[in-house]
Parts: structure tokens; C-alpha cells; sequence
């Protein structure tokens, strides 16, 4: 290891062994590992959704370069390419998406971290999940911040790293550091002659330090940093600071290995910042204005924000989900963005069918009317049948969706997920959210009757694999993995009884992972004949997987078979659309008798 190396970044995403064998056998050992490679890095573009209720393509695009050019305080930063000139902005050339701006970045960069053998520049630690969205145009802000060099004042410059999560003797992963942490580093190279700086190289290059010097590398964590700095900024506080404030930016990172615009608090309710397949697959929903569409894991609202302008507010879309907080963001989103046909609904999405018996047995008032009782599935086989209001919802829908509740999700039987196990944990630990704080409601909804939908869109809740910048991976396991389509099964369970005769069905996930893209639509076509593949518009994505994959423990996973490949779109993060990970089936729903 050249010790001038280690101020640079190169960092290597850490898998599973099995789960990288299987993604090998997925992919070939050559592509996954362009996979991985490019999952570590940023996207060399933003992919703005301007809201066309509000705003043309043209407008924005002119309102940005304004922004752009003056530099302003409104947070976009001007984005210099490596030839000099300024970030072209440009609309989408895709047809349909002319409503898309590209915004262009650039990098990797070389930063200077000054004479760094001689003289080590002061750092400043910062959280892996920081860094990501550092990666991605954010700025350093205190929360952020685990550790700094001791003496940091404000106005200092300072080299940011980021503290990885490391393997324990119990299997598990954490940053082994409190926050707070004073990085000791090496001693000033002031206060040494140059044999010091040849014998601490050598050091360096045992990754440990040696008889002769045994204090040189007082640091723990010293080594774990190589190849995992981000930028060289200038300290906005001081070190006792960044540990006193509870917010605010800790470092104005001026000087960035990626460089990308931010466009937090620009030309809100105008664009939203959202990722191109997720845009496409709001289009292969292909909604039609009028009609009544189901979103069922809805939060953050990005995607039932884009179904809504494609139907130009004229219809219904039911936007659901499991957490209290995440439904009051979409109904904030829907109201920045002035869009009026969203209504919101707290839902589990394994429950999303109201079963006739749990209909019938209630009796609840809405607006002074009584609800109708439904006593079989037959009754309703569309909207046609349900006694409805002004709005075309039916009573026994709109009696679904009373009284705010704060209580636990259910989070799918055996299928829990550490990041699950975590975050129950942080509740027990910290006590009610901030859903008591902010005074919003959202209505608890018992589920709808089957075929109360024209089209649903299920945006599935999965291991998040395509998601980029992504710097750890470790947690997931070959059969963490097997338990996310396991979980997404129930979900598109409840999703095919929910579209009507005729209705389409998409079905989503952002994950590289088979198991919960291939593997479910195979399950899908096996088990609902009146399921068909349909054709999608734009198709952008590549094909996806066909075949098999056999395990050593005996379980064998089906995918696609031959034909059914070119029928889904899969956006590989290693392609020229440099996008994220991402997959999308399109399902049209026959008679399903």
C-alpha cells in the first residue's frame, strides 16, 4: 500500500460469500463485478420530473440555468465539467419523457489533501449512510459526523472519510466507535525527520506498526479509512461544536470526488428528484385519466406524484402504506405539487383485501350515510356493483379509511429484516416518533374488495440492492434474500385480487437480487393463469435473467423462460444509462374464472 494512496477514493463493496457466489452464477463473475464497481458510485446525472401542472420542461430548464449561472444561495451549486464549461442541462430525448431534465455531474476527481506524508491533513469521520448522500450532491451536517481530528477549529480545512461498518467475532457488522471519537492519526510531521516518515511507511505497508515504532500508528482505525475519502472541505464549527449543535452543516465540502448539484429547497412543488426507472415505471402503469389506481406502497409519494400528472389529475389514485409518517410525507408531497386526486390511506399491504365477512359486519357512517353490506366476493366484481358517492369511492371503501392510529406495522411474519429488527429496536429505545409532534392524521383503512382497481402499482418494499452510491452490503445473507421474495409473494397476492378483469398490474423493486425480480414474476405466471407479460412503454431497460439457479442446500430457483425476457425491463447499474438497479414487470389481468 502506498501510503499517499490512502487519500483516495476506491472502495470495494463487501459481500456475503454465498450471496456473491450467487449473484456470480446470476450475472458472470466479469458483469457482477462491473455491478459492484458501479454501485459505488453516484450516477453521473440528476433525473428531474418536472411537475407538469405546475411547469413546462421549457420553464424549468430556463429557471435552472439562472440558478446555475448565478451560483446562488438557493442550494444548487454550479457544477464545473472537467473541460471547464458549466453542467448542460438538457430535456429528455426518450419519447413521452419530454417532461425529464437531465442535469449533468462529473467525476471521479483527483482531490489534493495537501503534502500528505509530511504533513496529514485534519479529518473529519462521517457515517457510511453521510457519505452516500454526500455522494450524491448533499452537503456534511452534524448528524452525520462520528469522529474528527483533535484541534479542529472552524474555518480549518479537513479531509472527510467515511467510517465503514466492520465484521465482529459474532457475525454481526457495526462501526466500532462512539461518537465523538477524537482521531489521533499520526503525530505531526513537523516534529519528524524524514527516516521517521521511511520507517512509518514501512509500517504502513505491514498495516501495522512495528517493534521499533510502536507508537506510530496510535489510530485503530487508521488503516480501515484508506481509499474512503470523499472530499476535502472547510470546518463550519469548530470540534466542540460539531458534538454540542443538533443541527446545521458541520463541513461545506467545496472540493468533492463527485460532483452533482443539490436541489434541496429549489423550485419546489416545480420538479422532483427522482430516479429514471422509477419514472418509467409510473409509465408502463399507463394510466388513463378518470380511472381509479392503487399504489400500494406509496411513500415517498415520487411515483404516485408521476401517475397522478400522467392522468392529469383527473381520476382517483389510492395512495397506501404500512408507517403513519410515510403517509403524511405523500400527502405533503401531493399538496407541494398542487395534485388534488391523491387520497391517503395507512395500510399494511399483506392486508390489503378486505375480506365480504369483515365488510359485512361493520356499519359505519360516512358524511351521514350508512355504509352497504357486502356478503360475497361475487357481489363486486368491479366499482359497478358498491353503492358510491359524488367521487365514485364506494361507502364500504370510504368506512376504511377512520380514525388515525399510531400502532406497531406488522412486519410480515418470519420475514423481518435486520434493517426491521433495528429500527423496532431504536422505538423500544427512544420511545413515540414524531408522528405525536407533528399533528398530522392519517386515516387506518381495512383493506378495499377485490377488483376495486383499474390498475395497481406494486413498488414492492425489497433489499434496496440498486440503489446507488452504495458502500456496504454485508448484512444480506442467501437467505435474507430468499425471504424478500417470500415477502413480495404475499404482497403480489394481494395485489392481483385487487385489479379488475381487463385492469394491469406492474409490478417493481429496486434490487439487483433476483430472488425478488425473476423469481417472483415466475411465481406470478405459474400460480395466476389469467396473468399475461404485457408490453411497456418506454422500454429503456435490458432483458432479464432466464433460467435457474440451483443452490447447495438442494432450493431451486426459477426465473424468466425463453421469450419472457425481452418482456421486462431490467436496468443494470453497469449499463450506459449509468441509472440504478432496478426491474419492472408488466402484468395485464384476464377473466379470472
Amino acid at each position: 500500500m502506498n501510503p499517499s494512496s490512502r487519500y483516495s477514493y476506491d472502495p470495494v463493496l463487501r459481500w456475503d460469500p454465498e450471496v456473491e457466489d450467487y449473484f456470480n452464477k446470476a450475472y458472470g463473475p466479469d458483469h457482477f463485478a462491473r455491478i459492484s464497481k458501479a454501485l459505488t458510485r453516484p450516477s453521473s446525472y440528476s433525473c428531474i420530473r418536472v411537475n407538469a401542472v405546475k411547469a413546462t420542461s421549457d420553464a424549468v430548464i430556463e429557471k435552472l440555468t439562472k440558478i446555475l449561472n448565478d451560483d446562488s444561495e438557493d442550494g444548487l451549486k454550479l457544477v464545473q465539467q472537467p473541460d471547464g464549461s458549466s453542467s448542460p442541462i438538457s430535456k429528455c430525448q426518450i419519447p413521452g419523457l419530454e417532461y425529464v431534465v437531465f442535469v449533468n455531474g462529473s467525476g471521479p476527481h483527483r482531490i489534493e489533501y495537501g503534502s500528505e506524508l509530511e504533513n496529514p491533513p485534519k479529518e473529519v469521520l462521517v457515517s457510511r449512510k453521510c457519505a452516500e448522500a454526500v455522494l450524491r450532491g448533499a452537503q456534511v451536517y452534524v448528524p452525520g459526523v462520528l469522529a474528527c481530528t483533535a484541534h479542529v477549529e472552524k474555518g480549518d480545512a479537513v479531509a472527510v472519510c467515511v467510517a465503514m461498518e466492520q465484521p465482529g467475532d459474532d457475525g454481526d457488522w457495526s462501526v466500532n466507535m462512539t461518537r465523538g471519537t477524537t482521531l489521533q492519526g499520526l503525530p505531526s510531521g513537523k516534529n519528524h525527520n524524514s527516516s521517521f516518515f521511511m520507517l512509518w511507511s514501512r509500517c504502513l505497508l505491514n498495516l501495522s506498526s512495528c517493534d521499533m515504532c510502536p507508537s506510530v500508528i496510535v489510530d485503530p482505525f487508521y488503516c480501515e479509512r484508506s481509499g474512503l475519502y470523499i472530499g476535502m472541505g472547510t470546518a463550519m464549527l469548530s470540534r466542540a461544536g460539531m458534538f454540542r449543535v443538533s443541527h446545521g452543516v458541520a463541513v461545506d465540502l467545496n472540493n468533492r470526488v463527485f460532483r452533482l448539484p443539490s436541489f434541496h429547497n429549489v423550485l419546489e412543488g416545480e420538479i422532483f428528484l427522482q430516479n429514471l426507472p422509477s419514472i418509467v415505471a409510473a409509465h408502463a402503469l399507463d394510466p388513463q385519466r378518470g380511472e381509479r389506481v392503487l399504489d400500494m406502497c406509496a411513500a415517498p409519494g415520487g411515483k404516485t406524484t408521476a401517475i397522478a400528472i400522467l392522468m392529469n389529475d383527473e381520476g382517483e389514485i389510492v395512495a397506501a402504506d404500512r408507517s403513519h409518517n410515510k403517509v403524511l410525507d405523500v400527502q405533503r408531497l401531493s399538496a407541494e405539487m398542487g395534485l388534488t386526486c391523491i387520497t391517503t390511506c395507512k395500510l399494511d399491504a399483506l392486508k390489503s383485501v378486505c375480506l365480504p365477512s369483515t365488510l359485512s359486519d361493520s356499519t359505519t357512517s360516512v358524511n351521514g350515510d350508512s355504509s352497504v353490506s357486502l356478503t360475497s366476493h361475487s357481489e363486486v366484481p368491479s366499482n359497478e356493483g358498491i353503492a358510491s358517492d359524488a367521487s365514485g369511492r364506494s361507502e364500504a371503501e370510504k368506512s376504511c379509511e377512520e380514525n388515525a392510529s399510531t400502532e406497531q406495522p406488522n412486519n410480515g411474519g418470519d420475514n423481518v429484516s435486520q434493517s426491521e429488527i433495528r429500527k423496532n429496536k431504536g422505538r423500544l429505545k427512544n420511545g413515540r416518533g414524531r408522528t405525536q409532534s407533528q399533528g398530522g392524521r392519517a386515516g387506518k383503512s381495512k383493506g378495499f374488495p377485490p377488483n376495486s382497481f383499474d390498475r395497481v402499482l406494486l413498488d414492492a418494499p425489497c433489499s434496496a440492492l440498486g440503489l446507488r452510491p452504495r458502500l456496504f452490503a454485508g448484512l444480506e445473507t442467501v437467505i435474507s434474500l430468499r425471504n424478500h421474495g417470500r415477502y413480495q409473494r404475499k404482497m403480489f397476492d394481494q395485489a392481483v385480487q385487487l385489479v379488475r378483469v381487463g385492469g394491469v398490474l406492474v409490478y417493481s423493486t429496486c434490487t439487483i437480487n433476483p430472488s425478488e425480480n425473476e423469481a417472483v414474476v415466475r411465481y406470478a405466471l405459474d400460480k395466476y393463469k389469467f396473468l399475461s407479460l404485457a408490453t411497456q412503454h418506454p422500454r429503456i431497460g435490458g432483458p432479464g435473467l432466464v433460467g435457474r439457479c440451483e443452490f447447495p442446500d438442494g432450493y431451486v430457483e426459477e426465473w424468466l423462460k425463453p421469450g419472457e425476457e425481452k418482456m421486462v425491463q431490467k436496468f443494470d447499474p453497469s449499463s450506459e444509462l449509468d441509472t440504478i438497479g432496478f426491474f419492472i414487470a408488466k402484468f395485464s389481468v384476464g377473466p379470472k374464472d
